[in-house]
């Protein structure tokens, strides 16, 4: 079979290269999503480099200083065992991003494979299928995590495998939607014509123009998967001490909250700047690559 054979149409050619214009004016169109993939990218900076920048330790402790305020030493002051809060914080920064990074990458490659089976075999296979999913969406996620969590073992790699299967659902739905609609395009009829054969179908045709709205929501998952990660780590299902982690270190200070209160803040508060630039990054991809908002 040649390339000729299983080429889409001009209009799909058309499609893709829309989506590489509004993706290219993306960041001078919205300041705000700017500013947002810029935190994004600083907290990645300090969860890959955390070793080279971090002034301390994060696991060293010291009893002459614990529980001490910001001070020149210790920029975010110590916490109940004198480890240094900042340092704790930068690596704590590294357990968050591998925790969304594999929550989402577990969820994509369950996900959106099953939606596209569904959406485009139909009949009994997308009715089975589509059963499972509403069984998994019944369940609140938190409690389904912590479910899943039990069965396969506490930590943070397990803990965020399992956010990743309650996820899941999620993008396989929307990939199935997706497919349901593609599928009655002119370019799939064409290369069913030709012999292609369905996973070609799907690789080619279907996933490339699928992709954008799972994109959207991948990236909507991120922060959702980082409150997961915050909540199991607080519960003492993600990661485990010593290794710091935004929400373990909420779980530590929360001990000692009314000796010192401020210990509490600065994780508190990377979890609500990181969320909320996942989400400002997320709603503003969904308007740059929807066609129906193109600016002309």
């Amino acid at each position: 079979m040649t390339d000729a054979t299983v080429q889409a149409p001009h209009q799909a050619q058309i499609d893709r290269d829309g989506f590489v214009t509004r993706f290219r004016h993306w960041l001078t169109d919205d300041p705000v999503a700017a500013i947002a993939l810029a935190v994004l990218c600083m907290i990645v900076g300090c969860a890959i480099f955390a070793p080279w920048i971090s002034p301390y330790d994060p696991t060293l402790q010291n009893y002459d200083a614990m529980l001490e305020g910001p001070s020149a030493a210790h920029l975010l002051g110590t916490d109940d065992l004198g480890r240094d809060v900042f340092s704790r914080l930068i690596h704590g920064a590294s357990a968050s991003v591998y925790a969304s990074c594999l929550a989402v990458g577990v969820a994509s490659l369950l996900g959106i494979p099953v939606g596209l089976i569904a959406g485009y075999a139909g009949g009994w296979v997308d009715e089975a299928i589509s059963r499972v999913i509403d069984t998994f969406l019944s369940f609140p996620a938190i409690v389904l995590a912590i479910a899943v969590t039990g069965v396969l073992g506490i930590g943070l790699t397990n803990a965020m495998i399992s956010v990743g299967i309650v996820f899941a659902p999620q993008l396989a739905r929307l990939a199935r939607a997706r497919t349901l609609v593609l599928k009655q395009e002119l370019y799939v009829d064409a290369a069913h014509c030709f012999g292609a054969s369905p996973a070609w179908i799907l690789a080619r045709h279907i996933l490339p123009n699928a992709i954008q709205p799972v994109l959207v929501q991948m990236t909507l998952l991120m922060a959702v998967a980082l409150l997961a990660e915050a909540s199991l780590s607080f519960l003492g299902l993600g990661m485990q001490p010593p290794d710091p982690s935004w929400g373990s270190m909420i779980a530590r200070a929360y001990l000692y909250a009314q000796i010192a209160p401020a210990q509490m803040y600065a994780p508190g508060i990377a979890i609500l700047v990181t969320a909320l630039a996942f989400n400002t990054v997320g709603e503003s991809l969904r308007e740059a690559l929807d066609p129906t908002s193109a600016k002309p």
